[in-house]
């Protein structure tokens, strides 16, 4: 019993003195200059992002009619595409 209890003691102080700060050395005490770190970060580029993509299946029939359907994720894109195919094919088929 009394073998563990010194064990114990010996660990106990080791323990005890690795968790102390390291003492400074004795004489001159100098302070180490501190060195100032600037992080600059990357200025990332915005890339616009890709227009959405309509699909377009155009279809014309023996009277030189055009009809056609339209495909895509965005509503908006989709109407601006149909009111393009309107204007274009449209004066064309009046000529």
């Amino acid at each position: 019993m009394g073998k563990i209890l010194i064990f114990w003691c010996v660990i106990g102080f080791t323990l005890g003195a690795c968790k102390g700060e390291p003492t400074p050395p004795t004489g001159k005490s100098e302070t180490t200059p501190v060195s100032q770190v600037i992080v600059e970060r990357e200025k990332s580029v915005k890339e616009e992002p890709l227009p959405p993509e309509v699909k377009i299946r155009l279809k014309r029939d023996g009277k030189d009619n055009y009809a056609w359907e339209l495909n895509g994720s965005d509503v908006d894109q989709i109407l601006k595409v149909n009111e393009k195919l309107r204007r274009q094919l449209g004066k064309e088929s009046s000529k």
